[in-house]
């Protein structure tokens, strides 16, 4: 079968939008809404989504100038800064039924899929390194991955020197259980979607605090999953992005761009 047969294979097996024999239909336990962590392991509290300061923005102005950078400063983002990031990205607002949840993005059905693994160099307060960010808590799980992880991590993306230049790298993987739970194959398609709708949050969050984003979908996933210690099969990385503080972007910036 080429490439073009596979293509082909894969939308038919992912037409049906109403499928009769999802998990769901047959009464099977509801997947968790996340990852579970044991109990007594070290996390990080994040500053609360309320205490964090409002960005005054033009909409116009900010989707007219949004843009991909992929080269960064040396400053580091504050923890209040990735707090805000985070939040505005996968934020939980409320628990849904049958383990779904209201977030701040979109997502079929309201499953959310995603757990956001992120490399760290350069965030006031946190040491490098990778981290799970625990929605439903607000909360960052450190990951011990040893010391060959980050050069592992960098090297499997085609933009390596955005990874190795920015101040913290997001990794969206779908848990794809909470999909195929209610959607059956479908979700497949759906997962997809929903990553785009989380990057672009991530995007305009990003600019408001003068801060630089550029997604990165050209990765070698076996080498991602690897790192994070995925199974690449119920879990896997399904997109990226890279952030850091940048020359020329934010309100502030356009203003003067636009001369407004």
């Amino acid at each position: 079968m080429d490439v073009y047969e596979k293509e082909q294979a894969f939308l038919a097996d992912t037409r049906d939008i109403a499928p009769q024999d999802t998990p769901l239909k047959q009464g099977a336990p509801v997947p968790p809404p996340e990852k579970p962590v044991a109990p007594g392991t070290k996390v990080i509290r994040l500053p609360e989504p309320e205490l964090l300061a409002d960005h005054e923005v033009s909409f116009l102005e900010m989707v007219e100038l949004r843009a991909s950078v992929r080269s960064y400063k040396d400053t580091p983002l504050s923890l209040k800064e990735l707090s805000y990031l985070l939040w505005c990205t996968q934020g939980v607002k409320m628990p849904a039924p049958k383990g779904g949840s209201m977030r701040t993005v979109p997502s079929a059905g309201a499953r959310h899929a995603f757990e956001t693994y992120l490399y760290i160099q350069r965030v006031e307060g946190l040491a490098p390194g990778f981290y799970r960010y625990l929605a439903f808590e607000h909360m960052l799980l450190p990951l011990h991955l040893g010391e060959a992880a980050a050069e592992q991590f960098a090297a499997a993306f085609r933009a390596k020197t955005a990874v190795q230049e920015s101040a913290v790298t997001f990794v969206w993987a779908a848990n794809i259980a909470r999909l195929t739970y209610v959607f059956g194959k479908r979700a497949y398609r759906y997962a997809f979607l929903d990553a785009g709708h989380v990057c672009q949050n991530l995007y305009l969050a990003a600019w408001t605090l003068g801060a630089g984003c550029c997604a990165m979908g050209a990765f070698d996933d076996a080498a991602v999953d690897t790192v994070l210690g995925l199974d690449g099969g119920e879990e896997f990385a399904i997109y990226g992005a890279t952030v850091g503080k940048a020359a020329g972007v934010g309100p502030t910036a356009g203003r003067k761009e636009m001369n407004v």
